[in-house]
């Protein structure tokens, strides 16, 4: 006697994950105008009502599924964040994945939920909790690395982690229309690195004329 001796526990998750993964692949190759209940379930191999079932809509399923991508994403490369000793080394990290999510979709999904956030808020709260799982990671890398340095007291960790964060994404979206203009902000970010290494070298007086500066430049 032939069947599928799963549970229905397991059944059900595992069509929660082809409907996940069926979102994810949709966003990917047809763009935030052509997704839809049926294009998403067609990616999936399910019937269309279980969009509806498991997820009640599908803005609410684009959302799960940004959720369960940039999980996967964030847990790929979350040794490596671990790994980090300077904001250098994060912006190299940023340059590294910047290639290989460039080919994993990854990045693709945020663009096109935020270009679909223009027009239904609903998609900016996806967009937004999956760019959060990765703004969390690299806040971490900033604390760690920043922890005594002059940059700690003169630095809001959660706003540069959001900075980093937008800048990453941005920029592969904008390497869509000009590769070498992408490549070019890359190296700037570096070179700001770099600045921010040369900080620790200052003499105390240049140090305190550094942190009025920025004080004086957060309160403008």
């Amino acid at each position: 006697m032939s069947g599928d001796s799963r549970s229905p526990d397991s059944r059900s998750r595992d069509t929660r994950t082809k409907l996940l993964e069926g979102a994810l692949r949709t966003l990917t190759e047809q763009g935030i105008a052509r997704t839809s209940a049926r294009t998403i379930a067609a990616a999936a191999g399910v019937n269309q009502g279980l969009v509806f079932y498991h997820f009640g809509s599908v803005d609410e399923l684009l959302g799960a599924a940004c959720h369960h991508g940039a999980e996967q994403r964030v847990s790929r490369y979350r040794p490596r964040l671990a790994a980090v000793t300077s904001l250098a080394e994060l912006l190299q990290f940023g340059r590294e994945m910047h290639a290989e999510e460039r080919d994993a979709g990854q990045v693709a999904v945020l663009g096109q939920l935020l270009a679909g956030a223009q027009t239904q808020p609903r998609l900016a709260i996806a967009a937004r909790g999956g760019l959060q799982l990765w703004i969390d990671e690299i806040e971490k890398v900033l604390g760690r690395v920043l922890t005594g340095t002059p940059l700690a007291d003169l630095t809001d960790s959660a706003g540069l982690a959001r900075a980093v964060a937008a800048s990453f994404v941005g920029l592969e979206l904008y390497e869509g229309v000009d590769q070498e203009g992408a490549g070019d902000a890359l190296d700037a970010l570096e070179q700001l690195a770099v600045l921010a290494s040369v900080l620790d070298e200052l003499g105390p007086l240049a140090q305190r004329a550094v942190r009025r500066r920025l004080r004086h430049t957060g309160r403008s």
